[in-house]
């Protein structure tokens, strides 16, 4: 871990003149003063009948501007070399061809994983923010390659709390989405080392699978069928017998803070019963991300207001824009869209369905009221330019009948 030749793989991109050509470009890219107008007014401003509500955190966070800023930075000190990115820097296809706009390719894959086949010591290679699995890093080092480590810190911190439990022998059961980049990324580390003192892992992804566990830790039952159930979703050589007498909770950071919740209570009340109550053989330490907690509960607030509608904005394989839908959804008519070309006019909207995996079209979509409430928010890796779009063009179906005419001030 203290080999000079590592350092040197590891640049220093955020030096003052760099970041000052960045802040230029990311801005011309991203900004808009329409949002950041509405957001310092209080999130309120009526236009005509209608009644935009902007929820009082959303957007871009800090993790996420960071890695947009590195990757800029990037494509400057690396100018004439191949600069490589391991999929995509965050989860939104405008930010994505931006990135792609700059020069910065995307690393083919090969069976699921990046294809490292093809890379000279001297190209360059961006670390998306949900991080890279720890062999891939290590593969990358071994090269020699450059690395831009956009890693969100928020991220780090849950390799963190499942390196201590491998350390500790401690099973980690990893709350989220088996397949997501940063579950990948985090489960990779809490292996420990496997060839001195390995540990396991297990993902369960909601409370369905959670109660599965419970009732195994508690009840035991058939092993062969509990890892066919969960396929994919567990280290090798795990086993539920051997393997869930001591665990330790951590999450993918973009969960429901509530839902991750429920989960720790559900597994710290199944190994209480299972050990009369002794508390030794769980741990739990809360590492969701405050920037989508901060998102959450602002979202909780606006529809207290009770809007007649809410617009999502943002990526459809986004974790925290999806939980944002989830929880709109419970309490008002909401529609998930990529950007404003999903509106396709007053009577029809093109929508990300969480239920069908896909997009479809519903008619109807506003109210046929005088006056409309449309509550608008939009996940972390959503640019404050394409929520200034949805509400231009939401507005100009509302005030006039072409579409992105001059929003009224």
């Amino acid at each position: 871990m203290n080999d000079p030749a590592k350092k040197e793989n590891r640049p220093n991109l955020r030096t003052g003149e760099i970041m000052q050509l960045v802040q230029k470009e990311v801005d011309n890219h991203y900004k808009s003063e329409l949002v950041s107008s509405l957001k310092n007014s209080g999130g309120r401003a009526v236009f005509g009948n209608t009644t935009i509500l902007l929820a009082k955190e959303f957007g871009f966070c800090y993790g996420v501007e960071r890695a947009i800023d590195l990757a800029y930075a990037a494509a400057k000190v690396f100018a004439g070399k191949r600069i490589f990115i391991l999929g995509e820097i965050i989860h939104n296809p405008d930010v994505n061809k931006q990135i792609n706009a700059l020069g910065i390719r995307r690393l083919p894959e090969k069976n699921g994983e990046p294809d490292l086949s093809a890379l000279a010591a001297d190209d360059a290679v961006i670390l998306p923010a949900f991080g890279a699995t720890a062999s891939v890093v290590a593969a990358l080092e071994e090269i020699g390659c450059p690395i831009v480590n956009t890693t969100c810190g928020d991220v780090m911190s849950v390799w963190k709390r499942v390196r201590q439990n491998a350390r500790d022998s401690f099973t980690s059961v990893i709350h989220g989405k088996a397949g997501h980049e940063e579950t990948r990324a985090t489960a990779s580390r809490a292996t420990g080392n496997p060839d001195e003192n390995p540990s396991h892992y297990l993902v369960v992804k909601d409370l369905q699978e959670t109660a599965a566990v419970c009732d195994y830790i508690v009840s035991g039952g058939d092993p062969a069928a509990f890892l066919k159930k969960f396929h994919g979703a567990y280290s090798e050589g795990f086993h539920p017998d051997s393997h869930l007498k001591k665990i330790g909770i951590a999450n993918q950071t973009t969960m429901l803070r509530d839902e991750t919740a429920a989960v720790q209570n559900l597994l710290r009340d199944a190994i209480a019963r299972r050990d009369g109550g002794d508390p030794a053989n769980f741990r739990f330490f809360d590492t969701i991300c405050g920037a989508t907690q901060d998102r959450q509960n602002a979202l909780r607030e606006m529809l207290s207001a009770k809007p007649d509608l809410v617009l999502i904005v943002g990526g459809y394989n986004s974790s925290n824009t999806t939980h944002l839908v989830e929880i709109a959804s419970a309490s008002a008519p909401t529609f998930f869209i990529r950007d404003h070309t999903r509106i396709l006019s007053k009577n029809e909207i093109r929508h990300f369905d969480l239920a069908e995996k896909k997009e479809i079209v519903s008619s109807r979509w506003l109210p046929e009221k005088e006056k409309i409430t449309i509550g608008i928010t939009a996940g972390a890796s959503c640019p404050n330019n394409l929520i200034e779009d949805v509400i231009r063009t939401t507005l100009s179906f509302l005030e006039s009948d072409t579409p992105l005419s001059p929003l009224k001030k």
